[in-house]
């Protein structure tokens, strides 16, 4: 594929760090993490969230009616931050509604909505009538809902590839645009809080009771968060750009359901790939935001990959400790704060990581770091080996 890099005009993100991205930054900046103890209604696990503002969800309008859902209020929370519904609104206007295309990524979607329904069963065992929302209960409701907000009706997919779901909306757009089927494509994800993650995380012992410490020495487990993001891809010259996918690298390992390949083999294929793509190496990287989810086996892998790929003075940090890991968001949420890193000249540094493991590279930060680069990358990397890396840039061109 030649059409790279792609023009990323503007975007959004909406977590517990607050809602768009000067909130984001002003949190990062002051070292105050989002995560707070789990009070996440009807559930009594001792671990701390990532929970969005209830002041930031706003009942969906009238026009809308059958689609509420606490996942579909962070979609449409999402899509108003950082001013991203006008523009989204204005490439519609530009190209017309055909020509733009959606692609959303989530894990969860509504089944929250769907839980909640279950403890208002009527006596024959069915939904009363508010929690019968065919649009919401499925996979695709985020996506759906984001087309009607914003008018595009061009091809419109939802990807649900666990935490690599709302990274792989890039690459999706960037087929779409190379391919010539669309002019412009509305990217995002969305995941919100469920009993169902929260539960099924602990069933696999892998929730942390204090907030989580990504490559921390004595790391114990994740802290579940919730999310909300969006970006305008479009190629080159067709609307100025904020910043740039330059690559991007997708690779499946399935070396078991839900544990990384032990030696990281479809996660370093992942960054080569994007690196190949983008036309860059390892040295050009001046930043990585890794997938780093605290858990004992992804951060160590992880890091195996960091120092097989990259030289020792790449800087690099996980930012989960700040957000929570936000799952089908998660893709979104850390491509947003990448691509900030290089506009602000700022790295975050791996919150409440305080003694890195032993052989854990130098470069990851426990401390902000003042950042000068052209290009940086995250890594997302879900269950089942579903592994994404993109490359993002402040330039439009390698000349």
């Amino acid at each position: 594929m030649q059409s790279l890099p792609l023009s990323i005009s503007a975007y959004s993100i909406l977590s517990a760090l607050g809602s768009g991205v000067e909130a984001t930054w002003d949190a990062i900046a002051a070292g105050r993490s989002g995560l707070r103890k789990n009070d996440f209604p009807g559930c009594d696990l001792d671990t701390w969230i990532g929970r969005v503002s209830d002041d930031f969800l706003e009942q969906l309008p009238a026009e809308l009616d059958g689609m509420d859902s606490r996942n579909n209020r962070l979609t449409l929370a999402g899509l108003r931050a950082d001013s991203f519904l006008q523009h989204a609104r204005a490439a519609v206007q530009r190209f017309g509604p055909e020509r733009v295309g959606v692609v959303i990524g989530t894990s969860t979607s509504s089944i929250g909505r769907t839980e909640e329904g279950y403890t208002r069963l009527l006596d024959g065992g069915t939904f009363p009538p508010a929690w019968v929302q065919p649009d919401v209960q499925n996979p695709h409701s985020p996506g759906y809902l984001a087309a009607r907000i914003t008018g595009a009706a061009g091809p419109n997919m939802t990807i649900g590839t666990a935490c690599s779901s709302s990274a792989k909306v890039f690459a999706s757009a960037a087929r779409w645009l190379h391919s010539g089927l669309v002019d412009a494509v509305v990217v995002g994800g969305v995941d919100s809080l469920c009993l169902s993650v929260l539960y099924g995380f602990n069933s696999l012992q892998l929730v942390s009771a204090r907030p989580c410490r990504p490559f921390d020495a004595g790391r114990d487990g994740i802290s579940i968060g919730e999310a909300a993001g969006f970006a305008l891809v479009t190629r080159p010259g067709a609307i100025e750009g904020r910043c740039y996918l330059a690559g991007f690298g997708e690779s499946s390992d399935a070396y078991h359901m839900s544990s990384p390949h032990p030696e990281g083999l479809g996660a370093e294929l992942a960054v080569l790939e994007a690196l190949a793509r983008a036309r860059l190496c390892a040295a050009d990287i001046g930043y990585i935001n890794l997938h780093g989810t605290a858990t004992k086996a992804n951060d160590q892998v992880e890091a195996g990959v960091l120092a097989r790929c990259f030289p020792a003075t790449v800087v690099a940090s996980s930012t989960k400790g700040w957000t929570g890991h936000t799952l089908g968001a998660a893709g979104i949420v850390e491509a947003v704060i990448t691509i900030e890193s290089i506009l602000r000249k700022l790295a975050p540094r791996t919150l409440n990581a305080e003694t890195l493991f032993p052989g854990c590279p130098p470069g990851v930060l426990t401390a902000n770091r003042e950042l000068r680069t052209r290009a940086a990358m995250s890594n997302s990397f879900g269950f089942g080996g579903s592994n994404c890396t993109l490359i993002f840039s402040a330039e439009p061109t390698w000349n």
